[in-house]
């Protein structure tokens, strides 16, 4: 596997086609530049091994770009090669048939598993759960969750989901009061701090028809630190 290496980032290529990467996210990593800030980005990462990317996608800022994860979370992400496979992956999420898994690990026992569908609302910058007078705003959302295994104040969840808001995952389980270990933004009041310098939230399958129309998946271990971290739970 190809890694691009900047201090202590690293870049996993998981596979590589003629139309696309499928590459493996660190966390604390902005996917790409926004308005306020201009830190690097996996959109540099990408240039500079794979510079016919630059002119694919709709936004110069987003090159290769057509889907994300939060800069605290690590995982498996789609990146086209060209703009042919821009516009096959951009159906394909709009149209919901890309298969995406995540393994979260949040504050209390869950009991059973469910699915979250509360709407989400952008408001001044900020994501929320939609109100009723939000109606013209709001965002259909939602968000499948199973039981992986439960400790003593925490569980590991598995995790589905059909829509990808920004920040869905984090707010809807805040919703429910079993917010991810290590979220500062989305925490309930009173609840422990734990600081694994990111979340506990990781992209680990994706799955998708490619553009022959064959069905593609891909599977990756959580990382060290997180592994580390569920060693010193049990």
């Amino acid at each position: 596997m190809e890694k691009f290496i900047d201090k202590n980032k690293k870049i996993e290529i998981i596979f590589k086609s003629q139309d696309f990467l499928i590459i493996n996210k660190p966390a604390n990593l902005l996917v790409h530049k926004t308005e306020k800030s201009f830190e690097p980005t996996l959109v540099d990462f990408l240039l500079k091994s794979y510079p016919e990317i630059k002119d694919v996608g709709e936004n110069p800022l987003r090159a290769g770009i057509v889907h994300r994860l939060d800069k605290e979370v690590s995982g498996l992400m789609i990146i086209p090669l060209n703009q042919n496979a821009f516009n096959h992956f951009k159906n394909e999420f709009k149209n919901r048939k890309v298969e995406k898994e995540y393994l979260a690990l949040v504050h209390n026992q869950v009991k059973k598993e469910g699915i979250i569908t509360l709407p989400l609302v952008k408001d001044k910058g900020k994501i929320l759960l939609a109100k009723s007078i939000d109606l013209e705003k709001i965002k259909e959302s939602w968000t499948e969750y199973k039981v992986v295994k439960i400790f003593k104040d925490f569980t590991l969840l598995k995790i589905k989901t059909k829509t990808g808001r920004t920040h869905q995952i984090r707010i809807h389980l805040k919703s429910i009061g079993h917010p991810i270990v290590g979220d500062k933004k989305y925490k309930i009041k009173r609840q422990k701090i734990i600081d694994l310098g990111r979340i506990f939230l990781h992209a680990y399958k994706l799955g998708f028809y490619d553009l022959n129309n064959h069905w593609q998946e891909f599977q990756i271990d959580l990382p060290k630190e997180l592994k580390d971290f569920l060693t010193q739970l049990e």
